[in-house]
């Protein structure tokens, strides 16, 4: 279910594409630097997903 979430998420890509672009962040960021970028990428997503909600909740008490 993950796995078709992202790959939707990423449009057309197929697996190999995917796997190359894998590998492509682990040379370049190398395996200890990656949950550093993932812990980074959890907490933006968060604070976007906070952010919006608090905008939509702003907009339904100003429409009352």
């Amino acid at each position: 279910m993950a796995t078709m979430f992202v790959l939707g998420l990423l449009g057309g890509l197929g697996a190999t594409e995917i796997i190359v672009i894998l590998i492509i962040i682990l040379l370049m960021f190398g395996g200890k630097k990656i949950p550093e970028l993932m812990k980074g990428l959890g907490r933006g997503v968060k604070d976007f997903k906070e952010a919006s909600k608090g905008e939509s909740e702003s907009s339904e008490t100003e429409k009352k």
